[in-house]
């Protein structure tokens, strides 16, 4: 009767073939797209229609476009963020990154014309993804604007992200 133990090289290839197949399964943890809403308003901008495309099996890119209409100024933005997404458990992740932005904005209380703002910005979050396309996110994004006619610094804005994913 014949044995059934492998010799060396067979038992490589089994553990390559199940490394890689272990990987495979947990290598994609983000959606190839995501498009939504970002709705905060702390210091921050507000309202974004937000639109994330992934870049890798952990990595993104969030393109916002956001607007603001207040009693002193009018204002709208578009950012992008460099996003790294790390697994917590089950369909949690949380995610960190940086970016940037540039906006246009009309003070109400002057006779001046539009002004040209830039903004730095960082991102930190979690997510949870549910069985159906849906993505729902909670963050906390510091951005330093670069115009003090807009703002005089830092703003934090904590915001409720809701995202159809395909």
């Amino acid at each position: 009767m014949k044995k059934l133990i492998p010799n060396k090289k067979q038992f490589l290839t089994l553990v390559c073939v199940l490394g890689l197949g272990v990987f495979s399964a947990n290598a994609q943890i983000i959606a190839n797209n995501a498009i939504g809403i970002r709705a905060g308003d702390n210091d921050g901008f507000g309202s974004e229609i937000s639109y994330q495309r992934a870049l890798g099996n952990a990595t993104r890119l969030e393109l916002d476009l956001g607007w603001r209409d207040t009693n002193n100024f009018d204002a709208m933005k578009v950012s992008a963020l460099h996003q790294w997404v790390y697994p917590i458990e089950n369909r949690f992740n949380w995610y960190v990154g940086a970016g940037g932005g540039i906006g246009f904005f009309d003070n109400n209380n002057s006779n001046n014309d539009d002004e040209v703002f830039v903004v730095a910005s960082g991102d930190i979050g979690i997510e949870y993804n549910f069985k159906i396309p849906l993505l729902i996110s909670l963050d906390l994004r510091p951005e330093v604007s670069f115009n003090n006619n807009y703002s005089d610094g830092l703003d934090l804005d904590a915001a409720l992200g809701l995202r159809y994913q395909f």
